[in-house]
């Protein structure tokens, strides 16, 4: 299997309950893809480095899976033609990539970042 991570920015307009719809559907399509999530992460609300579509905010979200590799043209065919996403971007993550994330993950690295008293003190 290989591993994936997608960035999707949805429209700033949409309330809530419409992002966690949004982000069910696209959830549902990779799990009946064949693919397993690894890690769902909501950003919220962000400002743009630049304007798109006139809008200069986002709600970004990013899901990490590993999966077949068909299972990608057809999550972006579906990217596209859904109205309410500003801007995706797939990438295949290489062994770098999901170490760094496992460690993200662990709190080894990162914003996320512990100290090692911390650390040790989850071990124990």
């Amino acid at each position: 299997m290989t591993h994936y991570e997608t960035v999707i920015i949805f429209s700033p307009i949409l309330s809530d309950d419409d992002v966690k719809k949004e982000v069910g559907k696209y959830t549902k399509l990779v799990t009946a893809g064949g693919a397993s999530i690894i890690e769902e992460r909501h950003w919220g609300l962000k400002q743009l480095a630049f304007p798109i579509q006139g809008k200069s905010n986002g709600i970004y979200y990013i899901m990490e899976f590993a999966g077949p590799t068909e299972l990608v043209s057809k999550l972006e065919i579906e990217y596209k033609r859904d109205e309410n996403i500003l801007r995706w971007l797939t990438t295949r993550l290489d062994k770098y990539g999901i170490e760094y994330n496992d460690n993200r993950r662990k709190g080894l690295v990162g914003k996320g970042r512990k100290d090692k008293v911390e650390l040790q003190k989850q071990e124990a």
